[in-house]
């Protein structure tokens, strides 16, 4: 059995859904952003409570486990209520804690997920121990016996163990699968690079891509022939940009528009699928990038259908409250595939 161990944060996650709220969108001449506005000073009732444990690190950790993998994981916690919950809820996943960060002096990651009616959500995240997570504290040993190891994106002062991690990793001949976050994106291209080139698998979603390259997808740039589909010129340099190394694989996300690939050779793109119904958008890219690059591991690099794995089963998420609730097998994805025999990727 592959042996992956993942990184990444634990959180409490909190879902407030509310009749009320409102989607208010704001354009420029450049860019337009949607917010979610409730009406200012006002004491307003939700709809809907639940509270679910979630976090990169948890939300790949669970899915690798569940795709069959032998699974650990590092994440930092501290010691109250929260941690608790966290703790209990893995009883129920075959995934190795030992390896795991818990202090008495530091607060467990938190957030409040406000839901929007349209499946979309805004999060308020207090990320507690997820931002402390020091070199010293990681077992090396642990990293050294994996397969492959996933890397989610790691926020404050964590951020900084993301480049010995993939050193570490990289001299000791071990697969690197990077899911970049914002807070190594700000650092700069220079700062993105030391990883870059280790990465064997890079996955960010476009809004990371853009920030990433510089590169923005303008709406009065054209398209080119993508198959079965059309590409945007401007995505296309953002994949060629990312991969820095022969040896990688790039991803970007488009979320309800699909997903691309490049490989050095072709390009790949994958619609979504929407076989499912969307009830929370949260964990999606977790479940996305974490199945993308396990059954990459599994298929010996098939490309193509790797991103349809993917697609499905972050599509099967989706229909679900709480990031790891619609996690599938393996087994699950190839039966929804067989009944849905004509979705499928396109390359060129």
């Amino acid at each position: 059995m592959e042996k992956v161990i993942t990184i990444g944060s634990a959180t409490m996650d909190v879902f407030v859904e509310c009749d009320e709220a409102n989607i208010v969108s704001v354009c420029t001449k450049d860019h337009n952003k949607d917010f979610m506005s409730y009406p200012y000073g006002s004491k307003i009732d939700i709809s809907d409570f639940s509270s679910k444990v979630g976090g990169g690190g948890v939300n790949t950790a669970c899915n690798f486990a569940n795709l069959g993998f032998e699974t650990s994981a590092i994440f930092k916690i501290g010691e109250d209520i929260y941690s608790d919950g966290i703790l209990e809820f893995f009883k129920q996943h075959n995934v190795n804690l030992s390896h795991i960060i818990q202090k008495k002096d530091t607060s467990t990651g938190f957030s409040i997920i406000l839901l929007s009616f349209q499946g979309d959500r805004t999060v308020l995240a207090h990320r507690g121990a997820n931002a402390e997570i020091r070199e010293e504290e990681i077992d090396f040993e642990a990293v050294k016996n994996a397969d492959f190891i996933y890397v989610a994106p790691l926020n404050g002062e964590s951020n900084a163990v993301i480049e010995p991690l993939v050193d570490f990793a990289h001299k000791n001949n071990i697969i690197i699968c990077f899911n970049a976050g914002t807070t190594s994106l700000k650092k700069g291209r220079k700062h993105l690079d030391k990883i870059l080139k280790y990465a064997h698998v890079v996955v960010m979603n476009k809004e990371e891509a853009m920030m990433a390259t510089g590169i923005q997808v303008r709406p009065d740039t054209k398209t080119e022939k993508f198959s079965h589909d059309l590409v945007h010129t401007d995505i296309k340099r953002m994949l060629e940009t990312l991969k820095v190394m022969e040896y990688q694989v790039i991803v970007i996300t488009d979320g309800s528009k699909g997903a691309y690939a490049y490989d050095g050779k072709k390009y790949y793109f994958c619609p979504t699928y929407n076989e499912f119904p969307v009830v929370s958008t949260l964990g999606a890219g977790d479940a996305f990038a974490s199945t993308f690059c396990g059954t990459l591991k599994r298929t010996n690099i098939d490309i193509g259908k790797s991103l349809m794995y993917a697609s499905v089963n972050s599509g099967s998420v989706v229909s679900k409250f709480g990031a790891t609730e619609g996690l599938l097998t393996f087994e699950e994805i190839e039966k929804e595939l067989s009944a849905h025999s004509n979705y499928t990727y396109f390359e060129c």
